[in-house]
């Protein structure tokens, strides 16, 4: 799993808008706005959408999710215990 990757350009589960950044507004189309297919690192969203991607790899990879805790995941192997927060 890239981390770098998957935090920066996170999977958004709902319509994010952002406004064309100065110096970059269309002559053509001024009034537009851009609909966002990823989480961009600024955004409230990117840490939200970082997590799910992080949580379905842990759980893909044998983790279970902390039932008080839903940010930590723990890992059994024989006597030995992998927690990851």
């Amino acid at each position: 799993m890239d981390v770098k990757t998957s935090f920066l350009n996170g999977i958004l589960k709902e319509e994010v808008y952002v406004g064309q950044p100065p110096g970059f507004v269309s002559k053509q189309y001024p009034d537009h706005v851009y609909a966002l297919d990823k989480a961009l690192y600024g955004l409230k969203q990117a840490p939200r959408a970082w997590y799910d991607v992080l949580s379905q790899f842990l759980i893909g990879s044998g983790f279970q999710k902390g039932s008080i805790d839903t940010t930590l995941f723990i890992k059994m192997k024989g006597k030995h215990i992998m927690l990851i927060q």
